[in-house]
């Protein structure tokens, strides 16, 4: 049997790039809020004021268009140093080296999105129930958009899930999450209240005259919001290297890794853990943990 040397190359790119799973504000174009300014300019704004992640959404333009849009904000946001996804084109993922793609629950599944993009670019997809949530988490997305919490025109005729699917997440979701839709200054106290740690926005910062104000805004009600409330994040060693996460268990850092999938052998703190274990075996703090993917057979 052949074994690599612990990581194949996708995952210790993965590996490299983790610094994307502690953003805090995630911002998504919708050009219908700002006439007369550009997308580019208006998304700089969002950067400028502190958004750590951006989405490029357009439900309305032809592919061309997208792939336009796409090619300049790939261009910003390498300046900022910030990931860039885009909303249902995993093909222009490919093509203007984005970050990742943010799929709904009726586009193409996980499983055929990671086939396109491989394991080192971001799946996010979004959920309205906790069912929905569980499935995402199981089938290898990276985060997962909660929402939309109020009602919003981005969504129409899509029934709000209230904070109350955000307090589910919460509980019982490891990977990140984002809580999304009709949320404003006025009323994302009460979201960050319910458990989220990570806001997405959209009228409110592009449909604002002055988005990077905007974005400190929120970004400063959120941290207040952490200093109350510190998710349990840990440093644990992953193959020789020091790692930030938040997992309980072995299994909810495979998980977290995007490895579910894989044929691995873990050994933690010298010892190998059973696959059917890998739920019950606690992830300590200061932790040392060895991924061993199996690759080919014989």
């Amino acid at each position: 049997m052949e074994i690599n040397d612990f990581f194949d190359e996708r995952l210790c790119l993965r590996m490299s790039r983790q610094g994307w799973r502690n953003f805090k504000l995630y911002a998504i174009t919708a050009k219908s809020n700002h006439p007369g300014r550009s997308v580019v300019e208006v998304m700089e704004q969002a950067l400028i004021g502190g958004a750590q992640m951006v989405q490029l959404r357009n439900k309305t333009g032809t592919r061309e268009e997208v792939l336009e849009e796409a090619k300049a904000l790939r261009i910003l946001t390498r300046k900022y140093k910030v990931p860039l996804i885009i909303n249902d084109y995993p093909d222009l993922v490919l093509e203007t080296d984005a970050d990742g793609v943010h799929l709904g629950q009726d586009d193409m599944p996980i499983a055929k999105a990671r086939e396109w993009l491989g394991t080192d670019r971001i799946i996010g997809i979004s959920t309205h129930n906790l069912q929905q949530a569980l499935a995402a988490e199981q089938e290898g997305a990276d985060y997962i958009g909660v929402g939309p919490v109020y009602p919003t025109e981005t969504k129409p005729g899509r029934t709000a899930v209230t904070t109350s699917y955000v307090r589910e997440a919460a509980h019982h979701i490891s990977i990140p999450f984002v809580a999304i839709g009709g949320i404003t200054l006025e009323n994302v106290d009460v979201v960050l209240a319910s458990g989220a740690t990570r806001i997405c926005a959209v009228s409110a910062i592009v449909g604002h005259n002055d988005p990077a104000s905007v974005c400190q805004a929120f970004l400063k009600k959120i941290d207040a919001h952490r200093s109350e409330y510190v998710p349990p994040f840990k440093i644990v060693k992953i193959n020789g290297r020091e790692e930030q996460t938040s997992a309980k268990t072995v299994e909810e850092l495979v998980v977290q890794l995007g490895q579910q999938h894989k044929k691995l052998v873990i050994e933690l703190n010298g010892m190998i853990v059973q696959r059917a274990r890998w739920a019950e075996t606690e992830l300590l703090g200061g932790s040392s943990i060895e991924l061993v993917h199996f690759v080919g057979g014989g």
